[in-house]
C-alpha cells in the first residue's frame, strides 16, 4: 500500500505519482462507482501495487477543495490567463472564475499576457485594486517569469484561461521541457483552437511544484458546474468585505437597495465598476436556481 497523487486521468485510467516520485497506471476501485464518487486529478489517494508496475486506487484521501469542470482537486492557487488582446478580455468570464476561486477556497491570481502588443495597465490596476495578485508576462522577456515562479513555488496551480489567451505556451517557458502542445489563433474566428484534451498535472522539479493545463473555455455557467447561491455571492468578491455589513437593511443584495454600503463604496471609486457589473451578472444567474431542482 502507497500513498500517491493523481496526475492524469485518461480512458478510466488513473496514473499516480508516490512520494518515491514512481509513476503507477491505476484502476479504480469499483466501490467508488457505488458511492457516486471518482477520482480526480490532484488527488491524493492510497494505492495497491504489483510488481508489473499496475496499481489499484484503493481511497481517496480528504480532499481540501474540488472543482467540478475541469475536474480537480486539493488546489492551493489558480493562475487566470488573461490577454490585453487576441482575444480581448472578458471581464465576466475572469470574474466568473474569480468567484469560484474564492468560494472554493483557492486563491486566484491573475496572469496577463501579450503585454507587448498592447498596455495592460488599466486591467492590471482594475484587479489589484480588488485585492488579488497580478503578474504581466510577455513573449519577449524572460525576467517576467520571477514573481510567477515564486507563486507556484511548493504549490498545487491550475493554468485556465479563454482559448488562445497563451496559457500553454506560457507554461512552456516556465518549463521547457513539457512541451504542451499549442496552436495558433483563428483570424476567423478570433479565438485559439483548443490544444488541451485532457486535465493532467506536470511536475516542476526545480519550484516542488505541480500544475495543471486545463482545456480552454469561452463561458462558464455556475448553475451547471460549481454552484454558488446569490446570498453566499458577495464572499465571493473580496472588495465587498469592509461594507457588507454596514447596509441600511439585513438581506442587502448589494444590486439596487438604498442604503447599501457596497454601492456607496462604488460611487465613491472605491469597487471597481467591472467587477460591480459582474457581480450584478452573476447574481441574476444565481437567482435562476432552485435549490429543490439539484440532483441530490
Amino acid at each position: 500500500m502507497s500513498n500517491g497523487l493523481i496526475m492524469k486521468a485518461l480512458g478510466g485510467f488513473y496514473y499516480v505519482e508516490t512520494s518515491e516520485k514512481v509513476l503507477y497506471e491505476c484502476r479504480a476501485r469499483g466501490v467508488f462507482r457505488k458511492d457516486g464518487i471518482s477520482p480526480a486529478v490532484g488527488d491524493r489517494v492510497k494505492i495497491e501495487t504489483d510488481a508489473q508496475g499496475k496499481g489499484v486506487v484503493t481511497e481517496i484521501l480528504p480532499r481540501k477543495n474540488y472543482i467540478v469542470r475541469p475536474p480537480l482537486a486539493n488546489l492551493d492557487r489558480l493562475f487566470i490567463v488573461v490577454s490585453v488582446c487576441e482575444p480581448q478580455p472578458n471581464f465576466l468570464v475572469i470574474d466568473k472564475f474569480i468567484a469560484m476561486s474564492e468560494h472554493k477556497e483557492i486563491e486566484p491570481v491573475l496572469v496577463i499576457t501579450k503585454s507587448d502588443l498592447a498596455p495592460a495597465d488599466e486591467l492590471r490596476r482594475i484587479y489589484e485594486n480588488a485585492g488579488f495578485a497580478v503578474c504581466i508576462v510577455n513573449n519577449l522577456e524572460e525576467s517576467d517569469l520571477g514573481e510567477v515562479r515564486e507563486l507556484l513555488r511548493g504549490k498545487i496551480c491550475a493554468f485556465t484561461g479563454n482559448t488562445g489567451v497563451g496559457k500553454s505556451s506560457f507554461l512552456n517557458r516556465i518549463e521547457p521541457s513539457l512541451g504542451i502542445k499549442t496552436a495558433d489563433i483563428s483570424q476567423k474566428l478570433g479565438r485559439g483552437r483548443h490544444t488541451t484534451r485532457h486535465v493532467e498535472l506536470y511536475r516542476l522539479e526545480e519550484l516542488d511544484a505541480y500544475v495543471a493545463d486545463t482545456p480552454g473555455f469561452s463561458t462558464m455557467d455556475l448553475t451547471r458546474y460549481d454552484i454558488i447561491f446569490k446570498d453566499e455571492l458577495q464572499y465571493c468578491f473580496r472588495e465587498f468585505a469592509p461594507y457588507r455589513d454596514h447596509c441600511r437593511f439585513t438581506g442587502c443584495s448589494h444590486t439596487v437597495e438604498k442604503g447599501c454600503a457596497v454601492l456607496e463604496a462604488l460611487a465613491e471609486g472605491k469597487i471597481e465598476t467591472t467587477r460591480h457589473e459582474s457581480y450584478k451578472a452573476l447574481y441574476e444567474e444565481a437567482k435562476q436556481i432552485k435549490e429543490w431542482e439539484l440532483p441530490r
